[in-house]
């Protein structure tokens, strides 16, 4: 029988729509419920990738006699922590509050008022030394809820006491344009920058790549930053830690060496064992770094693995509404009985490789991919990693479509199919980048038919009174507000997709999205919230400036206002990506590890704005190869938008004639501008654009 989750749209939620426990969705009838009845409740939160999830689901949701136990002394609420952000943040501060460390499946113990007072992640069937079993964990709230309620009380009230303190966020900040004289602001900047780069540098794992030890986390926002720093300074330091990492990451077993695309961490230190479940968000980030590595330096292994890995996103993620989905899981069915579902998918055995490929090219195949007969994961099974180019490339693409076709024929991991406005925006700059840096217009157009959706479904009205949601699935859109990184990511990814394609449709709405949220999730003290003002009220409002697996809606309004800003001249933007900056720069000097995507906004400041106003005749036609070269610069403060002269509009355009009647580029930095040029491999070289890469656009083809 179905309980009530079976009325959501959440892949995660239907996953427990057939749980014997009496599931409720978030919602105020939960909580107005559990004051009736004078019970807690008991939240859980997690995804439908999550393994952990699925194991205690199974373990524990799926037993009747525990599912008796909760419906009897709980109200039961569910919640999918990708539709839900805010929930997911405001509950994961108090778990680590309670137990020092968070995770999910999560596991919360709330009051009627929403209040949480205990709190856990993963609980076992069985207790034991680590820890006790779900069992004794319900019993014991249940018998503190009966006989010490005073105690329960106390607790909810410091545990939200200490929350609304911790949403305080860091004071406002003067904006330097205040109290500081450009060079001296200039000089802070870049010290700021150059002291964060070392502290990353330091950091750097020189064996194996990445940071720190393991588990390991594909750091794609610190990446960037040391891309965008490379770029300003020169350093080589900053670019051999981009390389290695890079090469690292694509030659082990994180990335997908068949099918593209990377796992979502790697559980040792040397990126051989993943984690398998795939995220968009991940993706999309990646491609945009390896984009820009192979924009920085011309390496043909980050051209291949943005290949792979878009060619991952369209035939994998991609939804028939143009959408991309969120995740593909970490488990499937196994193929043997007794073998951990985990990663079944993707592993191999000597055997296994014979088996598709015959003797001779499946020990060519181990030998070149690291299977052992041991394994190097579990039960004698190996993840493929391809430490180095094959010496027979033809030979190595002829058996990965062998086994790309054999494992087709395996029982594939489910995918979460909903649609996230954040993650799609990641996707869609990704998209649109390549698609005109590589010469794919396909890809351009997956990035607009991405972006149609999300404006045709999950965005309402108009200017700063836009209301975006933040989930669909099959083109049917949630209920769940966008939170800010929605707005922000996909106002970022629309200013993209504007300057690729010059299509001015897509610049209209990533100002109305920024606006909404300057009015919406601005406080009087000048700061943003990750909530909408319009929405559901929490316990507390949330603030968390800090970058985490994807950039903070706070640095994301950073970089998405500063290109806004360049491109429209609007002074409302740049002030508020000037009063952002500012309110950052104290956690930028102290803790820069802790906002890498605010360190990105960082260089852009520094180097910024260089404007690229890009004008030709009305009749023009063909591939427009300047806004190619322009887009092939790599400063971290560049914009680009070309348009029909004469133009009035953007700001960025206005009053740029044609230079003979010759398509033309303007080069403003600081607001400066250059004299005009007809020539791309002037305006390559007034960008810092690779000389091969112009000549290549030069030629007709956009890669080198």
């Amino acid at each position: 029988m179905a309980n009530r989750l079976s009325g959501t749209t959440s892949p995660y939620l239907l996953q427990h729509a057939q749980n014997p426990v009496d599931w409720w969705p978030w919602s105020p009838e939960a909580f107005a419920h559990a004051t009736s009845r004078d019970v807690p409740v008991f939240l859980s939160v997690g995804y439908a990738a999550c393994h952990w999830c699925h194991v205690m689901a199974h373990e524990s949701f799926e037993d009747e006699t525990v599912a008796t136990y909760i419906n009897e002394h709980f109200v039961a609420i569910k919640v999918d922590r990708e539709e839900r952000p805010d929930v997911d943040a405001l509950y994961m501060q108090a778990t680590t509050m309670l137990t020092g460390q968070g995770g999910w499946p999560m596991s919360v113990f709330l009051d009627p008022n929403g209040r949480p007072f205990h709190a856990g992640t993963y609980f076992p069937p069985v207790g034991g030394p680590a820890g006790p079993s779900f069992d004794q964990v319900l019993q014991s709230v249940t018998q503190i809820w009966r006989t010490d309620r005073p105690r329960v009380e106390q607790v909810a009230a410091q545990i939200s006491e200490a929350l609304g303190q911790s949403q305080a966020g860091p004071a406002r900040v003067a904006s330097v344009s205040e109290d500081l004289d450009p060079d001296r602001h200039q000089l802070q900047l870049s010290t700021t920058a150059d002291n964060a780069a070392a502290q990353w540098i330091t950091a750097w794992d020189r064996q194996h790549g990445g940071f720190g030890a393991a588990p390991k986390f594909p750091p794609a926002m610190a990446i960037e930053f040391l891309l965008r720093h490379h770029a300003r300074t020169g350093s080589q330091d900053s670019l051999d830690v981009v390389a290695h990492t890079c090469e690292a990451m694509a030659r082990g077993g994180m990335y997908d060496q068949i099918g593209g695309g990377f796992a979502r961490y790697s559980v040792d230190e040397s990126w051989r064992v993943p984690h398998f479940e795939k995220m968009l968000y991940d993706n999309a980030m990646l491609i945009s770094v390896y984009m820009h590595w192979w924009r920085s330096s011309g390496s043909p292994l980050a051209e291949r693995i943005v290949r792979e890995s878009i060619g991952f996103l369209l035939s994998e993620l991609q939804t028939p509404q143009g959408g991309f989905a969120s995740s593909l899981d970490a488990d499937s069915a196994p193929l043997v009985e007794g073998q951990n579902p985990e990663g079944a998918f993707y592993t191999w055995t000597p055997r296994g490789l014979a088996q598709v490929l015959g003797r001779r090219d499946g020990r060519w195949a181990a030998k070149l991919l690291g299977v052992t007969r041991s394994g190097t994961f579990e039960q004698g099974h190996s993840v493929l990693q391809l430490p180095d180019d094959p010496e027979d490339p033809a030979r190595w693409l002829a058996v990965r479509d062998r086994l790309a076709a054999a494992r087709d024929q395996r029982p594939r991991p489910s995918r979460d199919d909903k649609v996230v406005a954040a993650w799609n925006g990641l996707a869609i700059r990704a998209l649109a980048e390549a698609g005109l840096l590589l010469d794919e217009p396909d890809w351009i157009a997956a990035a607009e038919a991405a972006a149609g959706l999300l404006l045709d479904t999950h965005l309402t009205g108009s200017g700063d009174e836009s209301l975006l949601l933040r989930t669909s699935r099959g083109g049917v859109v949630g209920s769940s507000l966008g939170v800010l990184e929605d707005y922000t990511a996909l106002a970022h990814a629309l200013l993209t997709l504007a300057q690729v394609t010059g299509d001015q449709h897509w610049l209209h709405h990533a100002l109305d999205l920024l606006d909404t949220a300057l009015v919406h999730f601005m406080d009087s003290d000048q700061t943003l919230h990750d909530t909408d003002d319009r929405g559901e009220q929490l316990l507390h409002r949330l603030r968390d400036v800090g970058d985490n697996a994807l950039p903070s809606g706070t640095t994301s309004a950073l970089l998405a206002l500063q290109t806004s800003a360049a491109i429209t001249g609007d002074a409302e933007h740049r002030a508020a990506a000037d009063r952002i900056l500012s309110g950052l720069l104290p956690v930028l000097a102290s803790h820069p590890r802790h906002l890498p995507w605010g360190l990105a906004g960082l260089e852009a400041a520094i180097a910024g704005p260089i404007q690229v106003a890009l004008v030709r005749p009305a009749d023009a036609s063909g591939p427009d190869a300047l806004l190619e070269a322009a887009l092939a610069g790599t400063s971290p403060g560049l914009v680009a938008f070309s348009g029909s002269c004469p133009a009035q509009s953007p700001a960025i355009l206005k009053d740029r004639p044609c230079v003979g009647d010759q398509p033309t580029a303007y080069v403003c930095r600081g607001f400066t501008c250059h004299a005009p040029t007809t020539e791309i491999t002037e305006l390559g070289a007034e960008v810092g654009a690779r000389t091969d890469l112009v000549a290549a656009i030069q030629a007709g083809r956009s890669t080198a």
